[in-house]
């Protein structure tokens, strides 16, 4: 007989789970909580305007694993416009002094260097760097299925970043700018400013560079809701199952086999194999009940550094709105709006490039903004009205600020708080990308099985320090393709 895979969270890694599921002949069923799929990869419509929470640049829009994967799973098609942005942010000190981020390296080096012309050398040994991680290819297959003589011969391609490793692999981007020895004071705070504020990877940093310079990092026009909206017609064109607006509360386990879920009105779905592609917290600590955790597992959730949640707040204006950017950073440090405190500042994403966000001559405009959980987590709903409603009016003073006489166009606010995100999607604390890439973690992923667990597999960016969605659908198929693997069977992408 058929097997069966139940699939918890109907985000991108569930989705591309179902996918490659179908593709290789099991009955499968995703289990969503919300009322649509796609988790974190989500927008939502307002009087006609679309407010987008997720896609800014998308990794694998040209070439490499993470293409045949938005590929095979109907994320990217002939049918789908991809730009490349020329400018990736303008940012902006307190006094408006702007420092410009390129996406073509060979522009940003020349412009780096009338910035900052005592320090050509060092931005021209920068920019090598990032150029020579060009050769860092992620892997198409999981642990366990890479064959040799290919991992050998990526051994070889990657000899001139070898060095990359050696030198950056535990390093941050403090760390590492001060190793570059730069001198302009004005290079350092706005570099500071973005990556060496807390303990973000050097190589996460270098390697984001390598995949714009190869424009191999674009946005796919129409943004999160349709990208999550074809991986669904995908799998359901496939004849998955789909069940929205229910929750898994338990994984059953029997002699630590996997056996299927109880949902939270009582049923019980018998399977022969789990892929639970929800937030990792809840399935490990709430769905397994903490019964399995392994050293690396318990040390991820005690002591890695998780991204901080964001506040957004989106605007519906009945203006064309022009912009020499997509998106701009303001480094205020003590920028109040609400009860936050700003220790990065505040970005302004201003969507005039995407024509599906706005009807007419109108645009969108978003200003987000990191809050800590800590002043989320225990809210209570009075407080929380009036708090989003402060936000709204600080927000709005903001974005005046920066275009004054705009006021008058506002025809939508909405604001979208932590709170939001977790009642959504259970992402714990709020954190929508998962575990911050450091210097301590960047190489160290959790892996999809957990030892002393059978028939069950993990997937999504849980698993990855640094998240996003390259990794959540590829964690999908290699969920899949480790179940063949323990099936027998030849795994299919077609």
């Amino acid at each position: 007989m058929t097997k069966k895979i139940v699939i918890i969270g109907g985000g991108v890694a569930g989705l591309s789970a179902g996918i490659y599921a179908r593709l290789n002949g099991f009955d499968t069923e995703i289990i969503e909580m919300h009322s649509i799929t796609g988790g974190q990869c989500t927008a939502w419509n307002r009087k006609g305007y679309r407010f987008d929470y997720c896609l800014h640049w998308l990794v694998g829009t040209r070439n490499g694993p993470f293409n045949d994967i938005w590929k095979e799973t109907n994320v990217i098609n002939d049918s789908i416009k991809i730009i490349d942005h020329e400018v990736h942010t303008k940012l902006f000190d307190e006094a408006g002094k702007e420092f410009i981020i390129y996406t073509d390296l060979n522009r940003w080096e020349e412009y780096l260097c009338k910035f900052a012309p005592e320090d050509s050398t060092r931005i021209k040994r920068m920019c090598a760097d990032m150029r020579k991680s060009a050769f860092i290819q992620p892997y198409s297959d999981p642990p366990g299925f890479r064959k040799l003589g290919r991992t050998i011969a990526s051994m070889f391609r990657t000899i001139p970043v070898m060095i990359l490793f050696m030198r950056y692999g535990r390093k941050n981007c403090n760390e590492y700018f001060r190793m570059m020895g730069f001198k302009n004071e004005s290079l350092l705070y706005f570099l500071n400013s973005i990556f060496g504020s807390r303990d973000f990877s050097a190589l996460a940093f270098i390697m984001m560079f390598a995949w714009f310079n190869q424009k191999n990092a674009g946005y796919l026009i129409g943004g999160s809701r349709p990208l999550a909206q074809r991986m669904t017609d995908r799998y359901l064109d496939l004849n998955g199952i789909l069940r929205t607006q229910t929750r898994v509360t338990k994984i059953v386990v029997e002699k630590n086999i996997a056996k299927g879920v109880i949902l939270n009105d009582g049923t019980e779905i018998k399977a022969d194999y789990v892929i639970s592609a929800s937030d990792g917290h809840a399935t490990i600590f709430g769905m397994l009940e903490g019964q399995y955790i392994d050293k690396k597992i318990s040390d991820a959730y005690k002591n890695w550094e998780l991204f901080t949640p964001i506040v957004q707040v989106s605007f519906g204006i009945n203006k064309i709105i022009k912009s020499e950017a997509p998106s701009e950073t303001w480094i205020i440090k003590d920028q109040i709006i609400g009860m936050t405190k700003t220790g990065n500042g505040y970005s302004i994403m201003n969507y005039y490039f995407d024509p599906t966000m706005a009807p007419g001559e109108k645009s969108v405009i978003v200003i987000r903004y990191e809050s800590p959980w800590e002043l989320w987590k225990d809210i209570d709903s009075n407080k929380y009205k009036i708090e989003k409603e402060q936000i709204e009016k600080d927000a709005r003073a903001v974005l005046e600020k920066r275009y004054p006489g705009i006021s008058d166009y506002i025809e939508v606010c909405d604001v979208a708080t932590p709170l939001t995100d977790v009642n959504y999607t259970g992402v714990w604390k709020g954190s929508y990308e998962g575990f911050m890439p450091s210097s301590k973690n960047l190489m160290n992923n959790i892996n999809a099985s957990i030892p002393g667990l059978k028939n069950f597999y993990m997937a999504g960016q849980w698993l990855f320090p640094g998240g996003g969605l390259p990794p959540a659908g590829q964690s999908g198929k290699w969920a899949v393709q480790y179940i063949c693997r323990d099936e027998h069977k030849v795994f299919r992408t077609k």
